[in-house]
């Protein structure tokens, strides 16, 4: 017998599940992917696009990402946005374990009123006037803190991390480590959070990609153009753009500008979401070995 060779002889009904589970499969990752192709090669093709079921490039061309990165702000949209991603993430981590933590402790007095009071608010909350009353009484208009401060707790989030801490850190080890003279605050740091890896990086990624991709937040609270992040300038730009199509054909352009004029705009879109997206796609494969272990442990369980 070789090894790892299985002699364990399937079923009629094991075979027909298994080739009906390939096939669907197969079919969620090519809905899955095939979009995701389309625009990236769409993005390519440069002035020469057809829009098709595939868009096949006759040339590489870089046409649509130049056109992006003509756009004066783009470089500064880069970095502040890079800039609030690393703050708020930071700054969201603090809190949340700062609030789960006790919360996970069963020797915690008033955890439960604690814990339904923040249920409530994701339940209800005050709107977006009162928000931006009490955000301008602080002091924080048109500052880094109103697009991370109030965001900076997620309920969600607590909970995952919450049921994490009490399902995965055993209490032996807080009992084990008051024995040796450790406080709270230092058990926090050396013993819990070494071992809650998985979970502090899921956490992180959500934090992460919900502040890149917010634009309505620095739309109400900024008004320096240099403050504002890049979502809210690819916004302008796809704006601009359906703008300037929707303003009727120049007399003076012919139909083959006209139209070379509209697939550089279809190229530009596609150039868009590649360039918005990069920074995600180049931060998921860092955190992807924990995603589905944090995720699945911190939701399931408690």
């Amino acid at each position: 017998m070789r090894m790892g060779q299985s002699h364990i002889r399937k079923s009629l009904g094991d075979r027909i599940f298994l080739i009906v589970n390939f096939c669907l499969l197969t079919l969620f990752f090519v809905i899955l992917f095939y979009p995701l192709l389309y625009v990236v090669i769409a993005s390519f093709s440069g002035n020469a696009i057809t829009i098709s079921i595939m868009p096949l490039p006759q040339r590489i061309s870089m046409v649509g990402y130049e056109a992006v990165f003509e756009y004066p702000l783009i470089g500064v949209g880069y970095r502040n946005s890079l800039l609030y991603v690393a703050t708020g993430t930071a700054v969201s981590l603090a809190v949340t374990i700062c609030c789960a933590y006790p919360l996970s402790r069963r020797d915690f007095k008033g955890g439960p009123w604690i814990m339904g009071l923040c249920v409530f608010t994701m339940y209800f909350s005050g709107g977006l006037i009162p928000l931006y009353l009490l955000i301008r009484n602080l002091g924080m208009l048109d500052t880094i803190w109103s697009l991370i401060l109030p965001g900076s707790l997620s309920v969600f989030n607590m909970i995952v991390m919450r049921t994490y801490f009490k399902t995965q850190i055993p209490e032996d080890l807080f009992e084990a480590s008051k024995l040796d003279g450790c406080g709270d605050f230092r058990y926090l740091v050396r013993i819990v959070l070494p071992l809650s890896g998985p979970i502090i990086a899921v956490i992180s990624l959500y934090v992460a990609v919900g502040q890149w991709n917010s634009y309505f937040g620095p739309m109400i609270f900024l008004s320096t153009r240099s403050k504002m992040p890049l979502s809210v300038f690819l916004r302008e730009i796809l704006v601009l753009n359906q703008t300037e199509s929707g303003q009727g054909t120049n007399v003076m352009i012919n139909a083959d500008q006209m139209a070379a004029l509209e697939r550089r705009k279809q190229v530009m879109k596609y150039s868009l979401i590649i360039v918005s997206s990069v920074p995600v796609m180049v931060l998921y494969p860092f955190v992807q070995k924990f995603f589905v272990k944090g995720v699945m442990v911190g939701a399931v369980k408690g």
